[in-house]
């Protein structure tokens, strides 16, 4: 492997349900592990493990302060995702405008003028 690449991406790092929460507790402010660790039923190392992954991602940034180590967000790999995800959602919105277009030509070629007249009531 390349020295200098992250090991996890960011889609890697983002993939955990516990490490997002992780993402929006530090997206409020910057946090010690201790404090983080007081949002979760899990241990410390687990607590510390998601951390170092996403740190690993470049989504979080370790600073030591005296004894303690305290953790930030750092969004700018989110745009990654961002992009990504801008793009099917440009794909799917074209796909879904083709078909509501397809069925509305569709239900329009098969009605008929006494089609109220055709259904009981």
């Amino acid at each position: 492997m390349t020295a200098g690449l992250p090991r996890h991406d960011v889609f890697q790092a983002i993939a955990d349900p516990t490490r997002r929460e992780v993402l929006r507790l530090l997206s409020e402010r910057e946090m010690s592990l201790g404090t983080i660790c007081g949002h979760f039923p899990i241990t410390r190392t687990a607590v510390s493990k998601h951390l170092h992954i996403l740190a690993d991602g470049g989504l979080v940034r370790e600073t030591r302060v005296g004894r303690e180590t305290r953790y930030r967000l750092q969004p700018e790999p989110l745009l990654e995702l961002k992009r990504w995800l801008a793009y099917y959602e440009r794909f799917w919105d074209s796909k879904l405008a083709a078909l509501k277009t397809l069925v509305e030509s569709d239900t329009s070629e098969n009605e008929s003028p006494d089609q109220s007249e055709a259904w009981p009531d």
